[in-house]
């Protein structure tokens, strides 16, 4: 393993360590860029490489990175990635969700905002801080195909996650002056899931009264994002949504390949440029470096030399400002088409300097901010009952035939309340335009079923000849049903 030495940093008798991850296509060079930009600085760090990647995946290991190399990851607590591949299929996992759900790396911090009128963009005065839930969501990567026409992806939310992820916005919003943090779901579909997060965020938001708060459903917040990004400051949103919405603003700004990201966790974090290898332009020297030089500034501010990475980040606007501009970038403000390496002698070059128009920006507050525990574990439990369960069948034809045959198979105990197909209710009175496929969730309800009537009503629609693909258990959470109603019912 290599291991070299940026500079030496004596801090409290220990030695910082940052593992270093060249990646895929543009990665190398873009990390070569940025590592001689944080050297001429004054950085002090030691480098541990460890290897991730195309070139793993390819020794046949899924998921893309040794065990070795996790253990580097894991003694010093710090990665500074450039883009990774992922091969498509075979069943491969994304490296960028095992290392954030492995490490617990449950907040992502994009900073976005304009560089105007140096980078183009149709919103000068854009300045948004994107904080993404990181573990949860559709990411669980949970998916099956159960029928031959029917695939399923689990989304799950919970409460101790929430809670984590919104007390860290409203920390990052007090410990870098912002003054609004907004709340993105779609909770007006998805009440049970969506509608979680937007309850927690509630409840925290009375515990920063120095904060302005609101809630969007995530259309329209995503719409007011793209045409008035000025109204928002820090926005918190569930990881499908933050995933999606980080790289609009990215590039509303003026390029995702500009963008830094922060992946926070309690002991590890993980900075990387958002964009990806772009292998079209590996090679040819005119990769633009700033998305990993930003994220490498939020890595030294995050380790406490903030004062290297306000110089680092000066320098950087004071290049942009003076036209020194990669092929991404160039446009009427450039006084040339730099390659990868002049843009990083240049940059260097200013070192020490302030941009003359561009707003200085104070550089982020340490980013593990370790906010509050959740409150979680302190609540009293809530009562749980059942009422009964949902039984998936894979199985063609008409609803009514259906009903009839399974409302002879239940125990008494439970009967079956509902059919629908694709979350819309079929049977009893449906509609028949409705389009119905091969996937069949029906619902046995009652008053105090017991699991063993359950386990019963499943046996009895197998023994039938029901392909029974899935089962989930309805109850009542303090009397609160836990389980949402079929569309139309």
């Amino acid at each position: 393993m290599e291991e070299r030495s940026v500079a030496v940093q004596e801090r409290a008798g220990t030695r910082v360590s940052v593992a270093i991850a060249q990646g895929d296509g543009i990665g190398p060079q873009i990390m070569e860029s940025t590592l001689k930009i944080l050297e001429a600085a004054g950085a002090q760090f030691d480098i541990l490489q460890v290897e991730m990647g195309e070139q793993v995946y390819q020794r046949g290991i899924s998921s893309g990175i040794a065990q070795r190399d996790l253990d580097t990851l894991a003694r010093t607590g710090t990665l500074l990635k450039a883009p990774i591949s992922t091969p498509q299929g075979g069943g491969y996992k994304s490296l960028n969700v095992t290392i954030r759900k492995s490490f617990g790396l449950y907040a992502n911090v994009r900073p976005c905002k304009a560089l105007a009128p140096y980078v183009r963009t149709l919103h000068p005065d854009m300045d948004v801080v994107i904080i993404r839930e990181n573990e949860e969501d559709v990411y669980g990567g949970i998916e099956h195909r159960q029928t031959d026409d029917v695939t399923q992806c689990l989304k799950l939310i919970t409460r101790s996650g929430s809670e984590r992820i919104i007390r860290y916005a409203f920390e990052y919003a007090r410990a870098n002056g912002r003054s609004r943090v907004t709340c993105f779901t779609k909770d007006n579909i998805m009440k049970i899931t969506d509608g979680l997060f937007h309850r927690v965020f509630t409840e925290i938001a009375t515990e920063y009264p120095d904060i302005e708060t609101n809630h969007l459903i995530v259309d329209i917040g995503a719409a007011r994002l793209a045409t008035q990004p000025e109204q928002f400051d820090v926005l918190v949103l569930p990881n499908l949504y933050g995933d999606i919405l980080s790289d609009v603003a990215a590039e509303l700004c003026g390029s995702v390949g500009m963008a830094g990201s922060a992946n926070i966790g309690d002991g590890f974090a993980m900075f990387e440029a958002i964009h990806g290898c772009a292998p079209d332009i590996a090679g040819t020297g005119t990769a633009n470096p700033s998305g990993l030089l930003n994220a490498a500034v939020m890595m030294l501010a995050h380790i406490g030399q903030v004062n290297v990475a306000q110089s680092v980040h000066d320098a950087w606007l004071c290049a942009i400002e003076d036209g020194i501009h990669t092929r991404d970038m160039f446009g009427r403000h450039s006084t040339g088409c730099y390659s990868t390496a002049a843009f990083t002698r240049e940059v260097i070059a200013r070192l020490g300097m302030q941009p003359r128009k561009l707003e200085l920006r104070r550089i982020a507050a340490p980013m593990h901010l370790h906010p509050a525990e959740a409150t979680y574990n302190d609540h009293r439990p809530a009562k749980k009952t059942r009422h009964g369960v949902d039984i998936f069948v894979d199985w063609r034809g008409e609803a009514d035939v259906l009903a009839e045959s399974l409302q002879s198979l239940a125990v008494p105990s439970l009967t079956l309340s509902m059919i629908s197909n694709r979350g819309t209710k079929v049977w009893p009175n449906g509609n028949p335009q409705t389009r119905c496929v091969d996937h069949w969730r029906c619902r046995f309800a009652g008053d105090a079923p017991t699991s063993q009537d359950v386990v019963a009503t499943i046996a009895a629609l197998a023994e039938a000849g029901y392909d029974v693909i899935k089962t989930e258990g309805l109850y009542a959470f303090d009397g609160n049903a836990g389980y949402s109603l079929g569309q139309g019912q």
